[in-house]
């Protein structure tokens, strides 16, 4: 062993660094996505999940009477009001629970610190881990809730305003930092704090107005049957409350929604993953194969004192083998490290145990695995090396090379030609499939891979790929009570960064098994711009309607059938003209809905649940001095209201996918490292292999610069055929990919070009092609004829 290793240490000290890193990697990445892909469903157990959201929208209303409904195993009530706290940006899901029960019998959080609050007390809050990330604040830290005075809130049930902020100031303390299956963080949200329930009960008139219609509870509902306990529910509750139409969410589906988002994030993780192993496994093989084909020769010359051929590929593996074993047991070692860091993107949000974690299912086989792969792959090649010796074969000649050769082509070229093309004879053989198969492979994926990282960063930066032409919402009212649209609209229109204004009313309808929200379609004078359908027109008449994506394949319909649909003033059937997707709202997902003309909304209900008009500004508007300007637009309008003026809702669709561009980038990085790796291992073995041929080539009048055309000419044929096949079929297959996910999300497909990819894979391919080739033709000029022609 001492023959074989102490010559060359420094090799195997770098195979052993080389081996930990790579298997780091792969185990981390591994390891990661299997987090990933389970962290929500892991996040639930002992969780008592809620099953339901009940947006009931129904003034002072009794959840006592949901408790006692037969299959209701909980219900938590929460506050739909302004919560306010100072120096903070709060958004919708800083509502305050209403009831005790939350956090308790229903939605158990794991508590990342601290403690959960007490349920009596106005005084502590809890907060989810952005908070801590954006604000600064922890356990321990305090903050200052502004309340509304009860009169205040009830010009908000009169106006659709915003609460002055003129009631008590209570100084609360964060007691906890926690995460439960409903209270996640968004990806890219402004942070969530939560106060106890005491706050509420403590403050009710300040969250619900004197008369209590400035403000309503909704509720999440835990089921004795789960999910398949809702159409059970939602006949009870339609009989308990009178209304047959309520906006029932269920939660199950918004769980699937971010299970596929998890999966998507892992199956990229995965395909990282798979892309380090591939161009770990090409390096490793290649230094593996240096190092055993170094070995054998010099083994081989012990053959006259007694050493087998077996004896010699057992003593030229054993290097590699005992590098094998130290990198992987390294390699082990810092994918452990490395798992505080996971997961990564959205499924961090889920994990209940952040931190170090021993996924033992993904790193045992690589401490065990890597090691024997190496020692059988060292092996089986000191093998074929003593094989290639004793029976030398001419392989298959290159149509190319040989029509090149009768054109009278300079030999050099014609040498590399054979050398990209031809696997040689006996030792010289070169493995010319597996290298033209890795280039291929290589810009194929780097080429596919940034194909879909330009449809993702579409997807993450055009709101209108969900059908948001939009930027900004202004709040009329709800329930029936609010402002009138036609003395705000033309004040809000009058500014110069507005495009367009559109009344956009809604209420709940139900439809078969479903119920989902109804907008109305009102251009009028100030059209905003229309959202493109996946399929079909928008409605003209008021028997006219577009369902969102999601609702139509549920009802099973599509253009040109007729669904019926019932709301507070009775059954109507419509024409689907349209399938496309609908306004976000508070209410609703972009993808549950559906949209008809304002005639048809007003044949189908009495009244708006809730009224916004939606307002899209002028290319290149500063958004935050137009929001101030139309505030106080739309309160001049009504005789000083203050109307509610807010970004327009991000698709979850959307926040989550901004999370997630870069991945994609990654993995195009890693396969271009396996382009690069196989190509440079093919030169560098190609010279070494068939340093004879060229040494006779030089003893018959060829220049050490000839020699350097060899390797040249087989850099570049190697990069063009690997640009000719790889960057169609690369183009190809990312915008297969990309349509996948498109339509799963669902979003409107656009087919991604990475036009800076296009413009750049060929000059870069080629330049590393010669980088590459530089050494080796090094080499090849620097052949000592005599010695190497000697030798043969």
């Amino acid at each position: 062993m001492a023959i074989v290793v102490a010559p060359t240490w420094r090799a195997h000290v770098a195979l052993i660094v080389l081996i930990a890193c790579a298997l780091a990697t792969v185990l981390a990445a591994a390891a990661g996505a299997r987090r990933g892909a389970s962290a929500q469903e892991r996040l639930r157990i002992d969780a008592l999940p809620a099953d339901i959201l009940v947006q009931s929208q129904i003034p002072d209303f009794d959840w006592d009477r949901v408790r006692a409904m037969p299959g209701v195993a909980a219900v938590a009530p929460l506050a739909v009001s302004a919560l306010t706290v100072q120096g903070v940006q709060l958004w919708w899901d800083s509502a305050p629970p209403a009831g005790a029960e939350i956090w308790r019998s229903i939605e158990r959080p794991v508590v990342l610190a601290g403690r959960l609050p007490d349920p009596a007390r106005a005084d502590e809050v809890v907060v989810l881990p952005r908070f801590v990330e954006i604000y600064g604040k922890g356990v321990g830290d305090t903050v200052v809730i502004q309340l509304s005075t009860p009169e205040e809130v009830d010009l908000v049930g009169d106006s659709a305003g915003s609460p002055g902020g003129h009631g008590p100031k209570i100084v609360a303390r964060i007691v906890g930092v926690i995460r439960s299956p409903y209270f996640v963080d968004p990806s890219g949200g402004r942070g969530t704090l939560l106060p106890s329930p005491g706050l509420f009960l403590t403050y009710e008139e300040n969250f619900m107005g004197v008369d209590r219609r400035g403000g309503f509870t909704i509720a999440l509902v835990r089921l004795t049957d789960g999910e398949a306990g809702l159409p059970a529910f939602r006949e009870a509750f339609a009989a308990l409350t009178d209304r047959p139409v309520v906006k029932i969410d269920s939660l199950a589906e918004i769980r699937r929604d971010a299970n596929r988002l998890l999966g998507y994030e892992a199956t990229v993780l995965i395909a990282l993953g798979l892309a380090a192993l591939a161009a770990a496994a090409l390096i490793v093989a290649q230094f593996t194969a240096r190092l055993t084909g170094a070995a054998i020769p010099e083994l081989q010359r012990l053959r006259a004192s007694g050493l087998t051929p077996g004896q010699a590929v057992i003593a030229a593996a054993l290097g590699p083998a005992l590098a094998g074993v130290l990198g992987a047991a390294l390699g082990v070692a810092g994918a452990a490290a490395a798992s505080p860091w996971m997961p990564i993107g959205s499924a961090a949000a889920y994990e209940p145990r952040p931190g170090f974690d021993l996924d033992w299912a993904v790193l045992l086989p690589g401490l065990l695995g890597v090691p024997v792969v190496i020692t059988l792959g060292a092996t089986g090649y000191g093998w074929i090396l003593l094989g290639a010796a004793r029976s030398p074969r001419r392989g298959t000649p290159s149509v190319i090379a040989t029509l090149a050769g009768r054109q009278g082509w300079p030999v050099p070229i014609q040498t590399g030609l054979r050398f990209a093309l031809e696997r040689g004879k006996g030792l010289g053989t070169l493995p010319i499939g597996s290298a033209l198969t890795g280039t291929v492979a290589g810009v194929l994926g780097v080429l596919a891979a940034f194909t879909f990282a330009a449809g993702v960063h579409d997807a993450a930066t055009n709101p209108a790929r969900y059908g948001q032409t939009h930027q900004l919402i202004v709040f009329l009212g709800f329930n029936g009570q609010g402002a009138p649209a036609d003395r705000v609209i033309p004040a809000l229109a009058r500014d110069p960064d507005v495009a367009g204004v559109e009344d956009r009313p809604m209420s709940p309808a139900v439809s078969g098994p479903l119920t989902f929200a109804v907008y109305g379609y009102i251009p009028g004078d100030h059209p905003i711009p229309a959202g493109e359908l996946r399929a079909g027109r928008l409605p003209t008449t008021d028997r006219e309607v577009v369902l969102a994506a999601r609702t139509a394949d549920a009802l099973g319909v599509g253009v040109g059938d007729r669904v019926p649909l019932t709301g507070s003033l009775g059954t109507r059937d419509f024409t689907v003209t349209g399938v496309g997707f609908v306004p976000e709202g508070p209410a609703n997902n972009y993808a549950e809905g559906a949209l008809t003309t304002g005639d048809g909304f007003r044949a189908l209900f009495a009244s708006y649940e809730i009224d916004t008009l939606d307002v899209t500004l002028r290319a290149g508007s500063d958004a935050a001095a137009a929001t101030t300007r139309l505030a106080r637009a739309a309160s001049a309008a009504t005789g000083g209201a203050r109307l509610g003026v807010v970004p327009f809702f991000e698709p979850r669709q959307l926040i989550e996918i901004k999370g997630i561009p870069a991945l994609p980038a990654v993995l195009g990085g890693l396969l271009a490292l396996l382009a690069l790796a196989a190509t440079g291992h093919t030169l560098r073995a190609a010279v070494r292999r068939r340093r004879q041929e060229v040494a006779v080539l030089r003893a018959l009048g060829m220049t050490p610069a000839q020699s350097r055309w060899i390797v040249l000419t087989q850099a570049t044929v190697l990069a063009l055929v690997g640009l000719i096949a790889g960057v169609p079929l690369g183009l190809a297959l990312g915008r297969v990919l990309w349509r996948t996910v498109a339509e799963s999300a669902p979003m409107l497909y656009a087919p991604p070009t990475p036009v800076g990819t296009l413009l750049l894979i060929a000059p870069a391919a080629l330049l590393a092609a010669a980088a590459l080739a530089v050494w080796p033709a090094r080499t090849a000029a620097r052949i000592r004829v005599a010695n190497v022609l000697r030798a043969e």
